[in-house]
């Protein structure tokens, strides 16, 4: 019986995030007054959005470097080449994949970039990287700001600020916006579903299984499980260690492309910033933790992070007469729910050492214990 309490304890401290949102989610939904239909519509709109982005997390995850949040670092470079696209004026598919090919090398530098810092700060990966985040963006602002359309040619003038060099706050991706979206279009009822955009994101996941099978990423698993030992058994660590955080930083590159096609405007200077943080959450909130994350870990996030960003807002509004309390709980929810899931997560690293230096011990201590 006790066995059983604890089996069921230890599911329900594993789950606890996606339980909690559930219930969150099933009181506002009611409250909210939408209808089914449109909830669906939103959700279809959003999951596409996200989920590659957020998938981009898993492989860092797997060879044991944890939440990458310098996935922003590849969010800035999909964003230097849908600028680079727009000022030459490419629309449609073509524009969206010179955007990631153009993306592409920015992307792999800054993800060599992060993967050796990462490599040097072995055990603190999270925080190095989140700060690593803010000084790779200080370049990137000093490069749309300062050095394109001076040292930089840009030559459509409707991206250049007035004083002749920075690119504007806000550019219109008007000849891709949602060009991948309606590239197979589908309509049930009243309902549009973006079927590449799911193809896209189908094909990504395949690519992660098959890549978890592949000598690389049986590899990156023996570094997650057990780094000594990997060391021990020939595995190149921090070459591999770097690998991981390149693909992570490309495929976040690509992501942050997608993301934007379905937006349709590029907030320069501000557009990369939630990326990373978002991502995070919603992955967390699918019942991942720092060292263990699946695909379904990320559509069960997904899902159930932006249900709450759609019934929040509507749903405080009802309630308390004010659309900007489901603004601030969403806001808080985002960065609280990181700091539980670590929580959690060193809570459990402390149960597992307890429970294992107690294995390790004989029976009579043991008794005397007791």
């Amino acid at each position: 019986m006790s066995r059983l309490n604890r089996g069921i304890g230890s599911l329900l401290m594993d789950y606890a995030v996606p339980l909690i949102f559930i219930v969150i989610s099933a009181a506002a939904i009611p409250l909210s007054g939408f209808s089914a239909a449109y909830l669906v519509q939103e959700l279809l709109i959003r999951v596409g959005r996200n989920s590659f982005l957020i998938l981009s997390l898993l492989i860092p995850i797997m060879a044991g470097m944890g939440l990458n949040f310098g996935m922003v670092l590849g969010a800035m470079a999909g964003q230097i080449g849908l600028i680079f696209v727009s000022d030459w004026s490419i629309v449609g598919i073509p524009g969206i994949v010179l955007a990631m090919i153009v993306g592409t090398p920015f992307a792999v530098v800054l993800g060599v970039l992060c993967g050796e810092v990462l490599n040097r700060a072995r055990g603190q990966e999270m925080v190095t990287s989140y700060i690593l985040g803010f000084f790779i963006n200080g370049v990137y602002q000093l490069l749309v700001l300062y050095f394109m359309g001076w040292l930089i040619p840009i030559s459509n003038p409707a991206l250049v600020l007035s004083r002749g060099y920075g690119i504007r706050n806000a550019i219109s991706l008007t000849g891709i916006r949602m060009v991948l979206d309606r590239l197979v279009p589908l309509k049930i009822g009243t309902i549009s579903v973006p079927v590449a955009t799911y193809l896209v994101i189908a094909a990504f996941c395949f690519f992660i299984v098959w890549f978890r099978r592949t000598k690389l990423g049986q590899d990156m698993r023996a570094i997650g499980q057990d780094m000594p030992v990997a060391d021990s058994a020939g595995i190149p660590v921090n070459r591999t260690r770097v690998i991981a955080i390149v693909i992570s930083t490309v495929l976040a590159c690509y992501g942050q492309i997608i993301f934007l096609q379905n937006m349709g405007t590029l907030n320069t200077y501000n557009s990369h910033d939630q990326a990373g943080m978002f991502s995070i959450a919603a992955l967390l909130i699918g019942g991942a933790s720092v060292s263990r994350a699946g695909i379904g870990n990320v559509f069960l996030g997904v899902t159930l992070f932006h249900l709450m960003f759609i019934v929040a807002p509507m749903a405080g509004k009802n309630l308390m007469g004010q659309a900007q309390i489901g603004e601030y709980f969403r806001v808080f929810v985002s960065y609280g729910i990181i700091a539980i899931a670590l929580v959690l997560h060193a809570w459990k690293r402390f149960r597992d050492r307890m429970e294992a230096r107690r294995s390790l011990r004989g029976p009579a201590e043991r008794r005397e214990g007791a």
